[in-house]
């Protein structure tokens, strides 16, 4: 029986949760244009609908080093305050046009110091403008709360001083910590002390594994740096034959571990080879805790209301099955639980009760 058809202004008005959001891949091509004009940064096009083609092409190669490589134009315009201060700002607001009522938003502070701002000026200057933007949006009567995850870039050497920094800030907007970049070549491990002074800190985070690399890096991040979510984790299908889960399935399965999933991305990085035979399906119906997400909302040409789209018109997902991995990310998100459990019963629930 096929699901009947939602459509794209039920799927706006739907609350949503994001886990896994890059700021520097979220910006508007508009914004891009104007900051790079005042910077004197040569774009590939001055042309906003241009400018979004191209990064939707240029990162449609099917492979994670060239995808992370269309970075360059976005980095280029956030390396000064005034550029921070916008985007942070129109980040929150765009979420909120898009039904997101939490978001958590991951940067990595040590790709945005080339002005001349410190670490700690940078994560100041971003929670500035993430907290200008939910202020908007409440007064706008679309609240949307955002938590920062700070990321330490695995290929480079600063990792320790991004987990510092979470430490530092995390009664100040910053809510977990993450490692963000190639994976194949840079395990997780290789950065097990900042794990560990995290861990010993309490400050909960989530490692990029099983994406461009395949079980090992999912094991190594759970098993032995102790991450708490899983970002992509396309790759723990890997472990299941005939619907049958291997040991390591089993154990993300079983705890409940969150697995960030983000369809186009996958696609484009070639992660996946289609919607309809992505693995967030196979896994939501085996009971994993898979969540929805959009990665990189300019990059991958997405928004959450598409990544909801997509499913539903290639993969016959229902609201029911967009409820649930709402519920999921939000059970899984590194806020406080009483903040969690009101917005699921105060926001969520009721919100796709009135689509059902």
């Amino acid at each position: 029986m096929t699901a009947p058809r939602i459509d794209t202004d039920t799927l706006r008005r739907l609350p949503k949760a994001v886990l896994h959001d890059h700021l520097d891949g979220g910006l508007r091509p508009a914004t891009v244009v104007e900051l790079a004009d005042a910077v004197g940064h040569t774009l590939p096009t001055t042309d906003p609908d241009a400018l979004a083609a191209w990064y939707f092409e240029a990162a449609n190669s099917g492979d994670l080093v060239r995808y992370i490589a269309t970075f360059e134009h976005t980095l280029a315009v956030m390396q000064s305050r005034e550029g921070l201060l916008r985007t942070a700002e129109e980040y929150v607001l765009d979420l909120a046009a898009d039904g997101v009522v939490y978001g958590e938003v991951r940067y990595a502070p040590e790709l945005l110091v080339n002005g001349g701002l410190a670490l700690p000026e940078v994560v100041e200057t971003v929670q500035e403008g993430l907290a200008a933007g939910m202020a908007k949006a409440a007064a706008a009567g679309t609240p949307v709360r955002v938590g920062t995850l700070l990321c330490g870039m695995r290929m480079f050497d600063r990792v320790r001083e991004a987990a510092d920094l979470a430490v530092a800030f995390r009664d100040a907007g910053v809510v977990g910590f993450d490692i963000a970049g190639a994976e194949d070549g840079f395990p997780p491990a290789d950065h097990l002390a900042a794990f560990e002074h995290l861990r010993g800190e309490s400050v909960p985070f989530t490692i990029h594994a099983g994406e461009a690399h395949g079980l090992p890096s999912i094991h190594q991040a759970l098993q032995v740096c102790g991450a708490q979510r899983i970002g992509h984790g396309v790759r723990i299908t890997d472990d299941i034959v005939d619907g049958k889960l291997g040991r390591l399935a089993g154990w993300v399965r079983d705890r409940r571990i969150a697995l960030e999933m983000c369809p186009t991305s996958n696609l484009q990085t070639g992660a996946a080879t289609s919607i309809a035979e992505h693995p967030i399906t196979e896994l939501k119906d085996l009971g994993f805790r898979v969540t929805l997400n959009t990665d990189n909302r300019l990059v991958s040409g997405t928004t959450m209301t598409r990544e909801m789209s997509l499913l539903v018109q290639e993969a016959g997902w229902t609201v029911e099955d967009l409820r649930t991995v709402t519920v999921n990310a939000l059970k899984s998100a590194f806020i406080p639980f009483d903040e969690r459990e009101a917005l699921i019963e105060d926001v969520v629930l009721p919100g796709y009760a009135a689509a059902l």
